[in-house]
């Protein structure tokens, strides 16, 4: 089937605004890449330096012989339930690397914080901000440039955008991201939603509160909602930067440890020393990313990465912003309810038919671009698979993703989907250009006309609330929320009120410059307002009372104040820096005075400079052979040796 004609504009508009800052991100990429080991630019003292803790059979190879080097780059901790199973991988890892025939080393780990953790807290300014320093983490882990493919650990909401982020700054080099997987179900969502509304109510005690948390988020593995954690692990598949239906098996078993060893052989299969190498460079380019919104639109995933995708554009040299995503959503039928967006966690999902099904739905409707790389080396049709032990339980072998879904509730096919968009809406107007979330919110209440409330914290509105002064219909309009004011926290503190105050019946919307992220809910919310209001946006002009328009529909978002006042009126003048004290706030003041605006990724970086890199020494890209096998109906065994 031809794929869609949406899908091929979109993706030669891309195409043709990346095609300057592309061209040069693929030269330097071809730059970087060396005929023989990436160790072999190194003097005799850097490299003695490089393996002089390693095993002596680890360092012989290193020394004597072209076997390819694999770098670990880990977001392991035990803050995080997610990545609290890494602690034993990199032993899995050097164990397969060595049957594979190479050598593995742990080249660095990068920090990873629990947005759940800091929820609210002054923590969470440091939020965003840790995508880019993941990245520059990533990037000195690397930087010893002593390997020639690399795996990547990380799950979580930042985490793994700022690995790829960094990965691309590498993209001569492979790269296989390894998941770590869900923990097994807890409290049904529903009920754990229905308990907070309660304690937001005052209905319920903190004891009642912490309890329902508890049993929601009770062992190791990433949380079962579909946030921004379990959106990132989608991407990642129909990305082509997982092994094949790897991301929702659950940590601590068998399956999980022989897809980390499969996922680590198949690194040395692919890296710069193989036969057929596959730089990561290579495999994210213009319709990969494409898919990658589709595939987002398709599952109702994060909110967030109409900032991540953006950012991990960029890092490729790839220019893409909200009307792509706009347009896209516009014709990607959504085919799965996943809590937020139902009441089905990704366990539940996973049974259904997964990551496989999916990709195959959407491949099938056109939807997809199947031509692409990936570390299979195959195209994305490969993909539409779902993992198995093998008899003797030592390796991997895959089978075609379910035929059906298991459960229709949660997961159908692109012919029945649940709507025919993907519920993200762009919105425009006199205050700017931001983003809708409307898969969770009922049609009546996509449009919300209604006086607005200005606020400049959640602290305020809170107080507001809990002073008895919110029982109407109103918009919130809560400014000084964006990456320069104060890195951009999330916002959910507001969620169970408004979620509240919708039920007993009020009109209500939220609008910002901050984000709600994966966990956006039932409440209209037009967030990411850009350009934010410190950087001079038109959001800073409105006044309470003031008329807002809300209409996810018609992708309106307007302040019904007459034009000749509106143009008269400038920013109110709220004191923003006093959030950068506290909590290592001081550090990241670089990054609160350098980041681009939302829709422009809210990087600390840029895209390549159009101007072409100059060396004088050229080496040439290796790529795999097009003629490569497809993934066929039968089982294909990929286990000890890929």
């Amino acid at each position: 089937m031809s794929v869609q004609s949406v899908l091929s504009a979109v993706t030669a508009r891309i195409v043709k605004k990346s095609a300057p800052t592309r061209a040069v991100y693929l030269q330097r990429l071809q730059h970087a890449v060396r005929s023989g080991p990436q160790r072999g630019a190194l003097s005799c003292t850097n490299l003695a330096h490089g393996f002089a803790a390693f095993a002596p059979n680890d360092k012989l190879k290193l020394r004597e012989q072209r076997v390819p080097s694999v770098a670990i780059v880990s977001a392991y901790n035990d803050m995080l339930s997610a990545h609290h199973p890494y602690e034993n991988f990199p032993a899995v890892i050097r164990e397969a690397v060595r049957a594979a025939g190479g050598v593995a080393q742990f080249a660095g780990g990068v920090p990873a914080m629990c947005d759940g953790v800091t929820q609210g807290q002054p923590g969470m300014e440091l939020s965003l901000f840790s995508r880019d320093t993941i990245a520059m983490a990533t990037a000195v882990a690397l930087s010893h440039n002593t390997f020639d493919a690399a795996v990547y650990l990380g799950i979580c909401d930042k985490i793994v955008p700022g690995l790829l982020i960094g990965a691309l700054h590498f993209g001569h080099l492979p790269a296989v991201f390894i998941p770590g997987g869900p923990m097994r179900s807890g409290l049904p969502n529903p009920e754990k939603s229905r308990i907070r509304q309660l304690y937001a109510e005052g209905k319920l005690d903190r004891e009642a509160l912490l309890e329902a948390e508890s049993q929601s988020y009770h062992e190791p593995g990433t949380c079962t909602f579909y946030g921004t954690a379990n959106s990132n692990q989608m991407l990642m598949e129909v990305m082509g930067l997982h092994l094949p239906g790897a991301a929702f098996i659950h940590p601590y078993t068998p399956l999980r440890d022989a897809l980390t060893a499969a996922a680590a052989a198949r690194a040395v299969a692919i890296s710069g020393l193989s036969a057929k190498p596959i730089p990561v460079g290579e495999i994210v380019d213009e319709k990969s990313i494409v898919n990658a919104i589709v595939a987002l639109l398709a599952t109702g995933g994060s909110t967030n990465h109409t900032l991540h995708l953006v950012a991990i554009a960029k890092a490729a040299g790839i220019v893409i912003d909200w009307d792509d995503f706009n347009d896209l959503s516009a014709v990607v039928p959504m085919l799965a309810r996943i809590y937020p967006n139902g009441d089905a966690d990704v366990n539940a999902f996973h049974a259904a038919g997964s990551t496989g099904f999916v990709i195959r739905e959407l491949l099938d409707a056109g939807l997809l671009h199947e031509d692409v790389k990936t570390v299979l080396g195959q195209g994305l049709r490969a993909h539409c698979a779902e993992p198995l032990l093998t008899e003797d339980g030592k390796g991997v072998r895959w089978r075609a993703a379910p035929a059906e879904s298991a459960e229709l509730s949660i997961l159908r096919p692109a012919s029945a989907p649940f709507s025919v968009d993907g519920g993200l809406r762009l919105l425009t107007g006199n205050l700017g250009r931001s983003v809708i979330k409307v898969s969770a919110v009922k049609p009546q209440h996509r449009l919300v006309e209604a006086a607005a409330i200005v606020f400049h914290s959640q602290e305020a509105f809170m107080q507001a609330y809990h002073d008895g002064q919110l029982q109407r219909d109103f918009v919130a309009v809560l400014t000084f929320q964006g990456p320069r004011a104060n890195g951009m926290p999330e916002l959910h503190a507001m969620t169970p009120v408004l979620g509240s105050l919708q039920d007993a019946g009020f009109h209500v919307a939220l609008v910002t410059d901050g984000r709600m992220s994966g966990a956006s809910g039932k409440v209209p919310a037009a967030i990411h307002v850009s350009p934010e209001v410190l950087a001079g946006g038109p959001l800073g002009r409105v006044r309470t009372g003031d008329l807002i328009r809300l209409d996810a529909g018609q992708g309106l978002l307007q302040a019904q104040v007459d034009p000749v006042e509106w143009s008269a009126r400038s920013s109110e003048a709220v004191n923003v820096f006093t959030n950068g004290i506290g909590m290592g706030r001081e550090l990241f003041a670089v990054f609160r005075n350098a980041i681009s605006e939302a829709e422009q990724g809210a990087t600390t970086f840029d895209l390549p400079p159009i101007q072409p890199l100059q060396q004088a020494v050229h080496h040439e890209v290796r790529l795999p052979d097009a003629d490569a096998e497809p993934f066929s109906d039968e089982d294909t065994v990929i286990g000890q040796k890929l």
